[in-house]
């Protein structure tokens, strides 16, 4: 049965990626400010997930807490990061993730990293390397480095909603996008034009399946899976990302990015089938 349940999850998790992967996209679509864009996504998402989430059980513990502040930081840093630099850029420097996740989960969660684990860690670094020596202008390397610090937020994010495993993460999540809505709203007050019919499409899509199907997804996940597979096995994410932003916009990332990007997935991909081997 937990075999069963593991591969569940692990569907759950791609279906959750292909979800995710239209961030990019839909978020250069919507003619606003970065934060306005994450307020007003965090708001869709938290009434859809108030409609079609399972009840909600505040215990208002650290871990729940904790989980709703660093999913806000992560959809409002990811959401900055794609309106400074290349969607591409973004999408990657985020799934630094597993890093931070194998420094501290053994410490948080009692759950080690692995040989092959610190060796992805190893092979994401260089890669990363390339990504700053693509991007020298001030903005795309502003961009860079608020994508990385999403990468942090989202394995901290990661841990916590694992840290609720016996728990519901749901509520972290539905609050995390209350909290990024809240923190979003002055922006959107003061947001000189509205966007237009195309961009609430986008708007609305970003709230309702980018975030609010997706989590709904990632929360009955992870309670199945480990935090560091929980981040890793969405690789289709950095793949699609960018590909979408590129077939509909005409956007292209630099020739290191691409290098770089390439070195990271073939180390984040070939961790994901080592480890769904094991289990095996």
């Amino acid at each position: 049965m937990r075999n069963a349940d593991h591969a569940r999850a692990v569907g759950l998790m791609v279906a959750t990626a292909l979800c995710w992967s239209l961030g990019g996209l839909l978020i250069k679509s919507v003619e606003w400010p970065p934060l306005a864009v994450a307020g007003g996504r965090g708001f869709i998402a938290a009434a859809f997930l108030a409609v079609f989430a399972p009840r909600f059980h505040f215990t208002w513990s650290a871990a729940q807490i904790g989980g709703a502040i660093a999913y806000a930081a992560t959809t409002i840093l990811f959401v900055t990061a794609t309106k400074l630099t290349t969607a591409a850029n973004a999408i990657l420097l985020q799934y630094t993730a597993p890093v931070w996740i194998a420094l501290f989960g053994s410490w948080f969660l009692g759950e080690r990293a692995t040989r092959a684990d610190w060796l992805t860690i190893a092979t994401v670094f260089s890669g990363m390397i390339l990504f700053f020596c693509d991007d020298l202008q001030l903005a795309g390397f502003a961009g860079n480095l608020v994508a990385l610090a999403s990468g942090v937020a989202f394995a901290a994010m990661t841990l916590l909603l694992r840290k609720q495993k016996d728990g519901s993460p749901e509520e972290s999540i539905f609050l995390g996008n209350l909290l990024a809505g809240v923190v979003g709203l002055p922006f959107i007050v003061s947001a000189q034009t509205f966007p237009s019919a195309r961009g609430w499409i986008a708007l609305a899509l970003l709230g309702t399946v980018q975030l609010g199907v997706s989590y709904l997804m990632y929360a009955r996940a992870i309670r199945h899976i480990a935090a560091i597979e929980a981040v890793l096995i969405p690789v289709i994410e950095p793949i699609l990302n960018p590909i979408w932003v590129l077939l509909a916009l005409g956007e292209r990332p630099g020739p290191l990015s691409l290098v770089g990007g390439i070195i990271v997935l073939t180390g984040v991909t070939t961790r994901t089938l080592h480890g769904l081997r094991g289990r095996a």
